[in-house]
């Protein structure tokens, strides 16, 4: 069995990461959508959030697992006998960052390559940062975010329908 990771802080997860995770999905006979947990970040969601959010998202996916790790994602990826990392890539800086972090990995396990994916073209612009920073000024995430856990992300990020007009 072909086991692929595709890690991330998906906080939140967005139309972006999905697609991602669907093509994997595609390639693999199994992929562990695995939420990083970076100690440096202060994440909106907490890990257990965020797994949850994913699992609505890939539900349709039926060889797709969710799952949280505490430490270097390299050791997980051999802990599970995984045969590849699978990064998504919007831009060239993307690659700089995540070209780095394929070379750590693979000197601390080399038993799984790094697979990079670009994203569509539709989600080229779209991260988990952008849909916090427009949801925290009211505005409209529902293009950026799927269906099934846009209430979940409006109720945690946005602000009341009277607080609205005094960000800024």
């Amino acid at each position: 069995m072909r086991i692929a990771v595709c890690p991330g802080s998906f906080d939140p997860v967005t139309f972006g990461h999905r697609d991602i995770i669907h093509r994997a999905s595609m390639l693999f006979d199994k992929v562990i959508v695995l939420v990083a947990v970076n100690k440096q970040k202060t994440p909106a969601f907490t890990p257990e959030e965020r797994v949850a959010l994913i699992k609505k998202v890939t539900a349709e996916f039926k060889n797709v697992e969710v799952d949280v790790c505490y430490g270097l994602i390299a050791d997980y990826v051999r802990s599970v006998g995984a045969v590849a990392i699978v990064k998504g890539l919007r831009a060239v800086t993307d690659f700089e960052y995540e070209f780095q972090m394929a070379l750590v990995n693979r000197n601390i396990y080399d038993g799984a390559e790094t697979v990079f994916l670009t994203t569509s073209s539709e989600n080229m612009y779209l991260s988990s940062s952008v849909v916090k920073q427009v949801a925290f000024y009211g505005g409209d995430i529902s293009k950026f975010v799927p269906r099934c856990i846009l209430k979940d992300i409006e109720e945690r990020l946005c602000p009341p329908k009277d607080a609205s007009e005094n960000r800024g």
